[in-house]
C-alpha cells in the first residue's frame, strides 16, 4: 500500500495537475464514485451542474482530464468481463477532442525533425491542419517527387502533460487496489501499466512505423489490403510522413455504392483481414473503427475492391498458443460443445478457479444461444461478457485485446453488410489456419524441442502411468470431475504417442 511520504511527493510533483484532476472530479460529482473505489474524497463537494447518471459524468470527466484519461476510458470499455453494460456504453462514446494549432506553433519541432523548413523540405506544405486528434495533428504535403502524402506532427509538450497523468494514476490505482476488495479483482495497476506501455509506445511515431511497415509485410499475400507507406528519411520519433489514402469510410452501405464498391465485397475481405490478423499472422490492429479504415476502388479494371488501414499505433499481438485458444473457443461454440467451451473459460479465468459445473451450465446457455445460425460477435460477446462478470471470471489483457477487434470489425462489416456472417468466413480459412500452424510446428528448431519433450514423456510414462491408475481406483462410490476423466485421457493418448515418437526416433539410424 502507497504510504503517506509517497503520496506527498507525488502530490508536490504534481500539484498543478492534481488540483486541477481535483476540480474537474468536483465539477461532475464523483464523490460517490471515489468513495466506491475506496479513494479519498476531501475537497470533493459533489456539486454537479448537470443532470446525468454516473457513468455519463464520468466520461465526461474523462474527457475534460484529456487524452491520457481518455485513452483509459476507451480501454474500460473493452473490460465487459469486468463492468455492466452501463459503463461500458458511456466509455464506448469517449470522445478525445482537441483544438487545431495554428501551425506557428509546431514549426519549431518540425523544422528540428526535419533539419530545415517544411517549405524547403516538401515541394508543398498546407499549414492548415488536414486533422486534430489530443496527441497529433496531421497536414498535407507533396514530396519533391509528386508523392501525396501526410505529416502527422505530436504536439508540443504533450510527452510531459501525460506522464504526469501517468503517475498520478499509478498512484491512485495503488491506493484503490489497497483499499477496495472490489477495485483489486480488476487489478487497476496492471491496467495502468498497460495504458503506460500503449501512451508511451503512441507517443514515439516510429513505433507506428515500424508497425506499418510489418502489417503490410503480413498482409501482402492478401493483395488488397492497402497499408500507407512510411517515408522513412523525413521521419522521426515526432514526425511521421506517409502516404495519403483516399478513400470511403465503411459507414453507410449507400455511401460506398456511391464510390463505385461494393459493401458485400468488402464485408468479405474486412472478415478475411481480420482472421488473417489474429488467427494467422498475430499481429493485428487494435482498433479497426470506421475512421481507421478506407474502402478503395479496385486498383486497375477488372480488379477487386480494397480495404486501406489507418493509424497503426496501437497494433496487438497474439501468441500461438493464444490463436489456438481463441480458435479452439470459438469451433467448441460453433460445434455445440459446451464442454470445450467451459474448459476455455476455466483456462483463461485471471479470479481464480469456479467449480466446472457452474461454468458448464453457463456454457450451455452460450451455446443455445449462438451454437448455430449466423455468428454475430458483438451479440455473443453481449451474452458472453456478463455471463463472465456473474461468474467472476476476469480475462487476461491480451485476450479482451483480441475480442476488441474482432468485434470492432465485425460491428462494421455487419453495418455495411447486414447478412454478414463471420462463421462463413472462418469456414472459408480453416484450412489456411491448419496449414500455418503444421508449418510453425514442422520448423527444424521446434521439432527438435518437440522430440525433446516427448523423450522427457516416455521417460517418465511408467510414473504417470502410475499416477493415472492410482486416480482411476478411487474407492467405489466416488466419482471423477468430467474435466479430470477428459485430462486422463488426454495424458494417455500423449503418453502412448511419445512412447511411439521415441521408439521411431530410436529405429531411424537403422533404417537408413
Amino acid at each position: 500500500m502507497p504510504t503517506i511520504l509517497q503520496t506527498m511527493t507525488v502530490a508536490a510533483r504534481d500539484r498543478a495537475r492534481l488540483a486541477e484532476a481535483s476540480a474537474v472530479i468536483a465539477r461532475f460529482g464523483l464523490d460517490s464514485l471515489l468513495m466506491r473505489l475506496g479513494l479519498p474524497v476531501q475537497g470533493v463537494d459533489g456539486h454537479v451542474g448537470e443532470d446525468a447518471d454516473l457513468p455519463t459524468r464520468t466520461r465526461r470527466a474523462l474527457e475534460a482530464l484529456g487524452p491520457t484519461y481518455v485513452k483509459l476510458g476507451q480501454i474500460l470499455a473493452t473490460r465487459r468481463d469486468m463492468l455492466a453494460d452501463e459503463w461500458i456504453t458511456a466509455f464506448e462514446h469517449l470522445q478525445s477532442s482537441a483544438p487545431r494549432l495554428p501551425f506557428e506553433a509546431l514549426r519549431p519541432a518540425v523544422e528540428e525533425a526535419l533539419g530545415e523548413p517544411p517549405e524547403t523540405a516538401f515541394a508543398r506544405f498546407d499549414p492548415e491542419p488536414l486533422a486534430a486528434a489530443s496527441i497529433a495533428q496531421v497536414h498535407r504535403a507533396a514530396l519533391k517527387d509528386g508523392t501525396e502524402v501526410v505529416v502527422k506532427i505530436r504536439r508540443p509538450g504533450i510527452r510531459r502533460a501525460m506522464e504526469a497523468d501517468l503517475r498520478l494514476l499509478r498512484h491512485l490505482a495503488a491506493l484503490a487496489e489497497a483499499r477496495s476488495d472490489m477495485v483489486r479483482r480488476m487489478t487497476p495497476t496492471a491496467m495502468i501499466e498497460q495504458l503506460g506501455r500503449e501512451i508511451l509506445d503512441e507517443l514515439d511515431f516510429t513505433n507506428e512505423g515500424r508497425n506499418a511497415d510489418m502489417l503490410r509485410a503480413d498482409l501482402a499475400p492478401i493483395g488488397r489490403v492497402v497499408v500507407p507507406r512510411i517515408h522513412w528519411e523525413y521521419s522521426s520519433n515526432g514526425l511521421l510522413v506517409m502516404d495519403y489514402v483516399e478513400g470511403i469510410p465503411p459507414r453507410e452501405p449507400a455511401a460506398l455504392r456511391a464510390g463505385g464498391i461494393d459493401p458485400d465485397a468488402i464485408a468479405e475481405l474486412g472478415a478475411q483481414l481480420v482472421l488473417e490478423m489474429v488467427l494467422v499472422n498475430g499481429r493485428f490492429h487494435a482498433d479497426p473503427h470506421p475512421g481507421n479504415l478506407l474502402c478503395l476502388p479496385p486498383a486497375e479494371p477488372g480488379g477487386r475492391d480494397r480495404l486501406a488501414l489507418l493509424d497503426l499505433g496501437s497494433v496487438g499481438f497474439v501468441s500461438p498458443r493464444r490463436q489456438h485458444e481463441f480458435l479452439t473457443f470459438i469451433l467448441s461454440l460453433r460445434s455445440n460443445d459446451p464442454g470445450g467451451v467451459a474448459d476455455m473459460l476455466a483456462s483463461w479465468s485471471q479470479a481464480g478457479e469456479v467449480p466446472r459445473e457452474r461454468l458448464l451450465v453457463a456454457s450451455e446457455r452460450l451455446v443455445a444461444r449462438h451454437g448455430s445460425g449466423a455468428l454475430v460477435l458483438n451479440a455473443m460477446v453481449g451474452d458472453f461478457f456478463p455471463l463472465l462478470r456473474k461468474e467472476g471470471l476476469v480475462l487476461p489483457p491480451d485476450l479482451v485485446l483480441i475480442f476488441k477487434a474482432m468485434v470492432t470489425m465485425d460491428g462494421v462489416l455487419s453495418r455495411i453488410a447486414p447478412d454478414f456472417d463471420l462463421s462463413e468466413a472462418l469456414g472459408t480459412l480453416r484450412a489456411r489456419l491448419v496449414t500455418s500452424r503444421l508449418t510453425r510446428l514442422a520448423a527444424p528448431d521446434r521439432m527438435e524441442a518437440v522430440l525433446l519433450e516427448l523423450s522427457r514423456i516416455s521417460a517418465d510414462a511408467p510414473r504417470l502411468i502410475r499416477a493415472a491408475a492410482a486416480r482411476l481406483e478411487k474407492p467405489e462410490g466416488s466419482r471423477i470431475d468430467p474435466g479430470q476423466a477428459r485430462a486422463i485421457r488426454y495424458a494417455g493418448v500423449l503418453i502412448a504417442g511419445a512412447i511411439i515418437v521415441h521408439a521411431l526416433a530410436g529405429l531411424a539410424p537403422a533404417l537408413t
